[in-house]
């Protein structure tokens, strides 16, 4: 076992903190409050580089691995930017995983470099109203038609669908009674969203409202076969093997959002005196900080492990599933920790704890449940019988 910190990695940290030194807290509360992309931030980062550090090489990026990608995407959510900041390139950064691995080299070839020079943006259209962490039940049907496919169905929680250019689209192009599997009869298109056949409107949310999560209705779209990924109906497979990556990305970010919450609570504990002493000096308020680093450490740990498994080529479902989990449960006691320590003034958008507290929360729901990674748990590490 080797705990060496890499100075490619470092080098990694300090690249991302220069740009994001640039863009404060009063920057994305501003952002947030107004609900206004970032694009500032967003042009910055694409002029470093950044947004193309998972894209191959050959395809105009820098060929890194998901570890590279995820040290990235905590530092951003580090600085302050939480979840507006790394939701604002999470997709450009990781989205086009399929694409990469399983789409034609003409699909590569026309979208791959525009995305790594941050001019493509992409949203990831998979979830619906009626059907949520059940995949397989999705009713958003392509029809063949000449030349490609007819799409209409409807889409909630696409995040960028505003900004975006393209959409990764999962639809049924076989209806499921017809599937000798439920997982059968799904495909992967990647669709255009600028079209009159797709309504797009945001959805109202708590939190991380500079980047808008939306509704999307797509009523007859037409995608050319050129732009499907893969092979017809072979779309779950395509889209589970990006279900590890995607996780340990989350689970990074989660630990961002925590380490920013927590740098706060104890500036804020070592300064604010009551009863004549720092209020950090109280057991009360200091335990509850210590526990939360603590937990940060530890996430920080399943996160390193997963995403090596992952850049050799291991299997790595259970740490990745482990690592979102305890690293959405950190950063979540960190962010409320943060609150806590600040007493009133938490709940103030002045001191930017209550944004974290906020931003926080949606990583115990996304991009899978707390208890659906207990559920993968259960199952797999624990042959327990499956419960659903």
């Amino acid at each position: 076992m080797d705990f060496t910190r890499p100075e490619a990695h470092a080098l990694i940290r300090e690249g991302v903190r220069q740009v994001c030194r640039a863009f404060p807290d009063s920057y994305w509360s501003e952002c947030d409050e107004q609900h206004r992309f970032p694009w500032a931030f967003y042009q910055a980062m694409a002029e470093g580089g950044w947004l193309g550090i998972a894209t191959p090489e050959t395809y105009g990026g820098a060929g890194q691995g998901i570890t590279e990608a995820s040290i990235l995407l905590e530092e951003v959510a580090a600085s302050g930017a939480a979840m507006n900041g790394a939701s604002a390139l999470h997709m450009s950064i990781f989205g086009m995983h399929p694409i990469v691995r399983f789409g034609s080299e003409s699909l590569r070839r026309r979208f791959l470099p525009r995305v790594a020079t941050g001019d493509l943006h992409v949203a990831f259209g998979v979830t619906e109203p009626d059907a949520g962490s059940e995949t397989t039940r999705i009713a958003t049907f392509a029809s063949k038609v000449d030349g490609g496919y007819r799409v209409r169905g409807r889409k909630v929680w696409t995040s960028k669908a505003l900004e975006s250019e393209r959409v990764l689209l999962l639809v049924r192009t076989t209806p499921v009674e017809a599937c000798a599997r439920r997982t059968d009869g799904l495909t992967l298109l990647f669709a255009e969203l600028r079209r009159a056949e797709v309504d797009i409107r945001p959805i109202p949310k708590a939190g991380r409202n500079a980047v808008a999560s939306c509704e999307v209705a797509y009523d007859g779209l037409f995608v050319s076969e050129e732009d499907r990924v893969g092979d017809e109906g072979a779309g779950f497979r395509y889209l589970l093997a990006g279900l590890n990556a995607e996780r340990i990305l989350v689970a990074a970010e989660a630990l961002g959002i925590g380490c920013a919450a927590l740098r706060r609570a104890t500036d804020y504990a070592r300064e604010r005196v009551v009863f004549g002493r720092p209020v950090g000096q109280n057991q009360a308020v200091a335990f509850p900080l210590a526990e939360a680093r603590m937990r940060l450490d530890a996430a920080e740990l399943a996160i390193r492990e997963a995403s090596w498994r992952l850049d050799r080529g291991l299997d790595c479902g259970s740490q990745a599933n482990r690592a979102k989990w305890l690293a959405a449960e950190a950063g979540y006691a960190a962010a409320d920790a943060a609150v806590q320590t600040h007493g009133g003034f938490g709940y103030a958008r002045e001191y930017h704890v209550e944004r974290y507290w906020r931003e926080a929360r949606v990583m115990r729901l996304a991009p899978i449940s707390q208890e659906m990674v207990l559920n993968y748990v259960a199952e797999h590490d624990l042959a327990l019988p499956r419960a659903y």
